[in-house]
């Protein structure tokens, strides 16, 4: 059975506490996420280990590798964007659809041994660039293809909280 698309707007985590996972963006900063990457990739790792890491709880919820999947394109997304706001004034995202991104890269069928390294190779790649963000270019601002506006410290919050909010999916 396929997963149903998440269709959400979840830019409202930027003015409120998710209930879910009880993240709050207002700690988050470009300064603060390198620290909070490299103390959630070794969770990730641990969830990729699992003997059901590649099991569906059921047909509508990906499994802990397909989430761990996702969060590793995550962590390359929001890297390539953060990037394309430090180099571009006004900065425009193209549309990332990650449930076809999903099916495309056949996260389902992938080999946690493999996902693992490239997850935590890619999240020490976004940590870097977020380290490097001096406070002078936090407000920064680039467009989302469905015209949410993002500043750097903005896009910071919102993308610490996917991958926060995820692990809490997995754990959960």
């Amino acid at each position: 059975m396929p997963i149903v698309p998440d269709e959400k707007d979840w830019t409202w985590v930027l003015s409120r506490p998710c209930p879910e996972c009880n993240f709050h963006a207002s700690t988050a900063t470009p300064a603060t996420v390198p620290g909070s990457i490299e103390s959630l990739i070794p969770r990730w790792l641990a969830v990729l280990r699992r003997p059901d890491a590649a099991e569906r709880p059921d047909g509508q919820t990906w499994s802990a590798l397909e989430y761990a999947c996702h969060v590793r394109d995550v962590f390359t997304l929001f890297n390539q964007r953060l990037n394309l706001m430090l180099a571009e004034d006004g900065a425009r995202f193209a549309d990332w659809d990650q449930d076809r991104t999903a099916l495309e890269k056949d996260y389902a069928n992938a080999d946690p041994s493999e996902v693992g390294p490239e997850l935590a190779a890619e999240g020490h790649e976004a940590a870097e660039s977020f380290a490097g963000v001096p406070e002078e270019d936090w407000g920064r601002k680039g467009l989302r293809s469905n015209g949410s506006e993002f500043t750097v410290l903005t896009l910071s919050q919102y993308f610490l909280h996917d991958v926060v909010h995820h692990l809490h999916d997995v754990d959960g």
